[in-house]
């Protein structure tokens, strides 16, 4: 598919936190606006209680959660070949391949894979030398008529063929009265008297070549002797040649232990397993294990990445797992440069503001596309969130300006809205300790080191000195869990404008104490610091080069 009419992922950083979430969503909706209904907002991970209150008040539903951008088998332009019935004939089955250019064919049954059916199954078909195996293979006389192009003229096309063994009549009736038993095929020319002593004999059904009329006489006698009868134009030779191909493609197909791949199947995964097999294709099913179509090696070649367009974020530390193999469009962000890199130049903006969100907002303005109520209100909900209502260092008049608009908009009241999404967003007592620390969670590099760093909010300071002890011993196992050199946690104080920093890991102590003065009980309490990325950060990462030296 061309890239400018696939579908464009809008998504933000792990962790998702009420910024990230309400920016992609509203930045997906103006792409939509300008350039056609291809944008779609995803999630890296669960939303927080307070970016779901968000959602709800406005009506609005949470985007799809993504874990992995890497290329996977949807991003395959496989073949969607039609799957077969398993109770068509081999003859049928081998035209469609012809027809199809293909040599394997899926079988299916309601939508679910039944087997696969390759030319080679077919050609060992004919090395069946079993003459009673048109019965065995379940074979329908409609399958039959089908094949040898015949014609009905006693009997009924939906029951199976007779049990007996498949002969050709090529002798006369004293002869035939030898070999012919209850319940054989027999293949004739429209001799009567051979048509008669078959009758006689307890044929199971008849098949009259060359197309020679069938007497009443012999009709009537079928009829009352429960005998099939069949005309065809073909000659016995051919008929004979031609009868083995009725078969059901059922009763030869591949059945048990088909490898097969999954939409979601990550390709750089499948790849060894195509290899080992050296299999032409490979079925491929929905994530409910439907049949969707066969892939081969050479579909691979022209997997297409996913097209990503970032908000809030720039570092790949944050980003979807797989993001080295996607294609990023653009990036929207307030924070520091980090270490993302793509293969060619991208729009990118990056402003000093308080929040992804109003950027996205001026952005709004300056392409003069109106913003409904849904929309203000996502965007006036992140500029809250980000700048724990203006109180946050990282909030500029252009944030302030922002929300001013915004909130008559939306209908809301700043600070009553403010405080009741704060207060959903702060209920910590019935929630996990690795929950509360993954509500708003970042990873960033300093240097060889690898930090962790947690946020809460909230109005209530007794809430948070609720859970202190619950996530101080939560944190070293977070640090080998994500297999972080360090980990700090934030519990900020919105009323109050201050944090208490937990921490573990090896000198995460020290750090903590050189950035902020002397720790008591494993924490540090630090007056007028409420924001991650322009407090917190860069005196952690100060400190730390510090002590390197």
């Amino acid at each position: 598919m061309d890239n400018e009419m696939r579908e464009v992922w809008v998504i933000g950083h792990k962790n998702p936190d009420t910024d990230s979430v309400c920016s992609a969503i509203c930045y997906a909706n103006l792409k939509n606006k300008l350039e056609g209904n291809r944008f779609v907002a995803k999630k890296a991970g669960k939303i927080n209680r307070e970016t779901e209150f968000a959602l709800n008040y406005f009506g609005v539903e949470e985007p799809d959660t993504v874990y992995n951008v890497g290329t996977q088998v949807s991003d395959v332009d496989y073949r969607r070949t039609e799957a077969i019935n398993p109770d068509i004939s081999l003859k049928k089955a081998w035209e469609i391949m012809k027809e199809k250019q293909v040599v394997t064919l899926p079988v299916q049954r309601k939508k679910k894979l039944a087997g696969v059916i390759t030319i080679q199954d077919i050609a060992n078909s004919y090395m069946e030398v079993d003459n009673t195996i048109l019965h065995l293979a379940g074979t329908t006389v409609r399958n039959i008529l089908e094949t040898i192009d015949g014609k009905l003229i006693v009997g009924d096309a939906k029951q199976l063929c007779p049990e007996g063994k498949v002969m050709v009549a090529a002798a006369g009736p004293d002869i035939e009265e030898n070999y012919i038993k209850k319940g054989d095929i027999v293949i004739m020319a429209n001799r009567y008297e051979t048509q008669l002593c078959a009758l006689e004999l307890g044929a199971g059904m008849i098949i009259s070549c060359l197309g020679v009329p069938i007497s009443a006489t012999i009709k009537k006698m079928a009829e009352d002797r429960g005998c099939i009868i069949i005309t065809t134009r073909h000659d016995t030779y051919m008929v004979s040649r031609l009868i083995a191909q009725s078969m059901p493609v059922e009763y030869f197909m591949t059945k048990d232990n088909i490898v097969c791949f999954r939409t979601d199947d990550a390709v750089d995964e499948i790849q060894d397993t195509m290899a080992k097999l050296r299999h032409r294709d490979f079925p491929v099913l929905d994530s409910h294990g439907n049949y969707m179509g066969m892939l081969s090696r050479r579909n691979l070649m022209g997997a297409h990445r996913k097209q990503i367009i970032l908000v809030d974020h720039n570092e790949l530390s944050q980003a979807c797992d797989g993001m080295e193999q996607a294609r990023i469009l653009e990036i929207l962000d307030h924070h520091r440069l980090g270490n993302m890199q793509t293969s060619s130049p991208i729009y990118f903006r990056n402003q000093p503001v308080g929040c992804t969100a109003t950027i996205i907002f001026r952005m709004y303005e300056e392409v003069k596309v109106p913003v409904d109520r849904k929309i203000a209100g996502l965007l006036c909900s992140a500029i809250i969130s980000d700048t724990l209502l203006f109180r946050s260092p990282t909030c500029t008049d252009h944030d302030r300006a922002a929300a001013a608009k915004l909130a008559p908009i939306a209908g809301i009241n700043l600070e009553k809205y403010a405080h009741d999404m704060f207060t959903a967003g702060s209920e910590f007592s019935q929630m996990s300790a690795e929950d509360i620390l993954h509500q708003d969670f970042k990873e960033f590099a300093l240097g060889e080191l690898h930090i962790g760093v947690g946020q809460i909010n909230s109005m209530s300071k007794d809430e948070l000195g609720a859970i202190r002890e619950k996530m101080k011993r939560y944190l070293p196992s977070a640090a080998k869990k994500n297999g972080l050199d360090m980990v700090y946690f934030m519990m900020t104080s919105i009323m109050d404008e201050d944090t208490e920093l937990l921490f573990a890991g090896n000198g995460a102590a020290a750090a903590a104490e050189a950035a902020f003065g002397t720790v008591t009980d494993g924490s540090v309490l630090v007056p007028g610091m409420v924001s991650r990325k322009k407090q917190m950060i860069p005196a952690i990462s100060k400190a730390l080069s510090e002590m390197v030296r």
